[in-house]
Parts: structure tokens; sequence; C-alpha cells
């Protein structure tokens, strides 16, 4: 850790009044102090999303300071890897405790970094405690010598173990900048391994916050580092120090690292877009499914990468459904408090507004129609967007195919079922999906259908989210690989496969003729099949 330097900013004095009392100068400089750069960085002003307000400095890093935060993570990595797993457990259910202790402090940065509502940050809150304690309890059980069957019964003892990759690097979004950060590097830790992570810049200091509290926690110095600045600075010299990569972000982006990580000959997990659709059952409760659209398409202004953009629904209900969800979107309040008195908060950033802009313009220009919102609000703020409900979208709208990540969503009729599968499945994403149902087997007969990762049947997205010892993860240009689960820790180890051959082995013995091996071998292949051996 390098400490910032001496003029690294409190709150700037224009947004002073709109923050509250728990982000202060001092906090702020005691982050900025967990990134590692050099004694006198340049540094980078993150602004408040809800105002536009500067929030804070933030030192940047430069490729030379990823490779010192690598060669301090390979030190520390040694020494951790040999950690006994039981510490490594009490660390992480220190973490876990702190985490719900200080919500609030976690809940006020997530809120004045990205504009979330308060009831959003939460579901970050609840999301790491979770996750923490889920592999603090579990990893033993996923990491400890697992015996296997030998090549041949009794004379061959084999073992699979499973050591740390080294050193993972993490890059985090910022769209759920607690969950995002922290979920990723908990089990990365749990396995023995040193992270070396680049958040977001934009909401830098909730992972900032996360890793503070896990210093506090008890974790050694230099296991776990971050390091802040552009991907076009500092992403070549993440890839070039890692022996794991851990992205969540674009589908583009996550390509060209796919790539990367292919010419090294590393592994990489990556959590990209998604265009998610929901499915209204022609027996579903109307009331409730509007009721579940509210949640699945506005959380967190609609960044969320498992939320919903595409609603199919029976033509037969098709008008009752958009007048209840309609009436429940004009409902929603939208604005910027700290307190749960707010349904729908800021965009994060001017790019996604101009692209939530841009969408819907490009659509009503080309024949939608808006049932709801539409609008930007810059009476509230400057990245304030109401949210918006859509029909008559077709193919050659914009938004039709391509993720708006923002607080729009369209609906569009189908004739039957296999009519509705096929239009949530034509695309060539496969992140998330939901189903509404009063038939519970039913729906999940649907989902087994739908292409992709997750599926929810008569919720958006938060009980396979929350379902943490199930692989959580996308098909297609969803990405690769699996967060949760065994697969959300293991992919983070190298398997080794240990074999000791005792008394005889597959060769034959000095006395015996290779033919007369072939023979008895053979034999006894067949006995072990007729006697049901695996």
């Amino acid at each position: 850790m390098n400490a910032a330097p001496a003029s690294t900013p409190g709150i700037a004095s224009a947004s002073a009044g709109a923050l509250p009392p728990s982000i202060t100068s001092p906090t702020l400089q005691r982050l900025a102090a967990r990134v590692t750069a050099a004694a006198e960085p340049a540094t980078v002003t993150t602004r408040a999303p809800c105002t536009g307000d500067p929030l804070a400095d933030l030192p940047v890093s430069t490729p030379a300071d990823v490779e010192t935060a690598f060669t301090r993570a390979r030190r520390a990595q040694a020494a951790w890897a040999a950690t006994p797993i039981g510490e490594r457990k009490k660390i992480l259910l220190r973490f876990h405790d702190l985490v719900l202790e200080r919500q609030d402090e976690a809940l006020d940065l997530m809120q004045a970094e990205s504009g979330k509502t308060r009831r959003d940050a939460f579901l970050e809150v609840t999301d790491i405690a979770i996750t923490a304690r889920y592999y603090a309890r579990s990893a033993e059980r996923y990491l400890s010598p697992q015996r296997r069957r030998g090549a041949i019964p009794l004379l061959t003892h084999t073992t699979e173990l499973r050591h740390p990759k080294g050193v993972v690097a993490v890059i985090s979004p910022w769209n759920y900048p607690l969950s995002m950060a922290a979920g990723d590097a908990i089990p990365a830790l749990m396995a023995g391994n040193a992270v070396v992570q680049k958040p977001d810049t934009q909401t830098a200091l909730t992972a900032l916050w996360a890793l503070d509290l896990m210093r506090e926690a008890g974790l050694p110095e230099g296991v776990w580092q971050m390091v802040v600045g552009r991907g076009s600075s500092i992403g070549g010299a993440l890839m070039a120090g890692a022996d794991y990569m851990m992205f969540t972000g674009s589908t583009a982006s996550g390509r060209k690292i796919a790539r990367d990580a292919g010419e090294r000959l590393i592994g990489s997990s990556l959590e990209l877009g998604g265009k998610n659709a929901m499915l209204v059952l022609d027996d579903a409760d109307i009331g409730r499914a509007a009721d579940g659209a509210i949640t699945a398409c506005f959380p967190s202004a609609g960044q969320l990468c498992v939320s919903i953009e595409r609603l199919y629904v029976p033509e037969a209900v098709h008008d009752e459904f958009v007048a209840a969800f309609v009436a429940r979107t004009n409902a929603l309040r939208i604005g910027a408090a700290y307190d749960c008195s707010i349904d729908v908060g800021s965009l994060t950033n001017p790019s996604q507004l101009d692209t939530v802009t841009a969408h819907v313009a490009d659509a009503v220009a080309k024949g939608a129609t808006v049932r709801a919102g539409g609008t930007a609000r810059p009476d509230l703020g400057p990245l304030f967007y109401e949210p918006t409900i859509l029909t008559g979208v077709t193919p050659d709208m914009t938004l039709h195919d391509h993720e708006t990540f923002g607080p729009v969503v369209s609906i569009y009729p189908y004739r039957d079922l296999d009519d509705a599968v096929a239009q949530a499945n034509a695309t060539p994403y496969g992140l998330n999906a939901s189903v509404w149902t009063r038939n519970g087997s039913r729906g999940r007969a649907v989902a087994a259908r739908l292409h992709a990762g997750t599926v929810n049947v008569n919720e958006a997205f938060a009980a396979a989210w929350g379902s943490i010892d199930a692989p959580m993860g996308g098909m297609g240009d969803s990405g690769l690989g699996r967060r949760h689960g065994a697969n959300g820790i293991l992919k983070y180890t190298e398997p080794q496969t240990i074999a000791h051959q005792r008394l005889q082995g597959f060769t034959p013995p000095t006395s015996v003729s290779p033919k007369t091996w072939a023979t008895i071998l053979t034999t006894a292949l067949r006995l072990l099949k007729r006697i049901g051996s695996r």
C-alpha cells in the first residue's frame, strides 16, 4: 500500500451539504491511501451522479504501479497459501460481521458514487455477507484433497489436490461496486490466491472500503491490492502479471480479454452483457407479474447485468398487463435521498444517459410507442431518466437487439408458448431470464427451454443470484465461466492428480509374456464391467 499525497481532498465544498456525514475528508483520504500508486501520483476526480459535484480525488496508478502490486502480491501469496484454511475462514467471517455492522458506511458510499437508491445498495450488502459466509464455511469441502478411483482397483491410490492459481487479476465494474468487487475477490482469497484488482474509477471508493474492512478483519498486507486507472493505460499490465483473469463488463472488452488470456495460456472468467427476457405465461397472475416486472426492470435505474429489457406477454392479456405495468411504473418515486424513500435513482455516468436517450429516440422515430417515461429529468439532477416502457418495438430499432443498460423495457405480444420461447431465445446473449406462472412445474419446464445461464420462476433475478450454492454466469455473448458455488472457487485453483501405484501396474511382470498379460487384463476388464465397477 502506498499512501496518497497529502493533497488528496475530502468532500468538495459544492457537494458537502448533499452528502451524508459518514463521507468525510479523513474517510476519503484513508480509502485513497489503499490505492497502489506512486508517492506523488496524478489524480482523477470522481463526481456524484445525482448532483454532478466533485466527490473525491483518487491516485491514478501507472503500469509500473501495477507491476509493483504484482511483485508484492506474489511475496504475500506464498505465505497466504500456507495459512491454514481455518485461519482464512476466521478472517472471512470477521469480514462478514464488519460488513453488517458498518453497512451504513457502505450504503452511503454506494449511493454517493453510483446514484442508486438505498434499497438497491442494501442488496449488495446482503450479497457480500452471504458470499463471505458461504465460502468461509464451504471452502474446506471444495479445497480438501479428494480420493478418486484409481486405474487399478485396490492397487492405484489416486488423490486430487487443489492449488491456488497464484495472483488473480479482478476487473470490476461501476454498476454494483460492492457485489462485483468483493464478491469476486472473496473466493479467490479463500482459495489461497492473492488479488490485484482494478475497480472502475467512478465507484472505486466502495471497493476500497471493502479492502479496508478486509484488512481490519485480519487479511495480511499485500494479499489484496487495488489499482486505479483506465483500462487502456493499465489493462495490459494487469493481463501481463495475472495468473488468472476475472472480468465483468462489456462483451466487446470481454472478447479482447479472452484473446489476450488465451495468448498467455491463462484462464479467464467473463461475465458480459445481456438482453434479458421475462415471459408472462397465460396462467400468470397479472398483478403479481406486473409487480415482478417493476423489480425486474428498474433496479439501480436498469444498470444491472441481470435486469430485464424484454417482456413477452400473451396476446390475450397484453393490454391488461401493459395497463397494470404502466400504472405501477408511473407511481414510482424518482430522485435522490440517503434513506429508503426513493424507488428509482440516477444513472451513473453521462455515457449511460446518452445511450438511453439515443435508444429511446431511435425507437420512437421508427414508430415505437412510449407507454411510460421516455424523458430525461434534469430537474432532479444531471443523469436522471424516467423509467420507460415501450411497445411496438421492431427489429430495425437499436434497442430491439442491443443492450440499453438503463431503465427501459420493451413489451412484445406472443401467440403461443413456442412463439414466446423462440422470441426470448432470438439473441446472441444468454445471461438471465424470468418466467411468471401460477404453475411452478410448468414454469420450471419453460425455464429449461430458455438460453440463459440463470432463469428465475416468479422472481426477477434475486432467486438465482442469491442461490449461491449454484453456478451463476452467461451463455453465448454473455460470457464464459461461472461465479458462485463450486465453480466460483475452483476456477481459482489448479487441479493436480497424484497417483501412487502399488504392487503390480499395467506393465507385465518379467515372468509373463506380453500376450499372456494382455489376455489377463482383457479378462479383468470384462469382469469389472460385469460386477458394475465404474
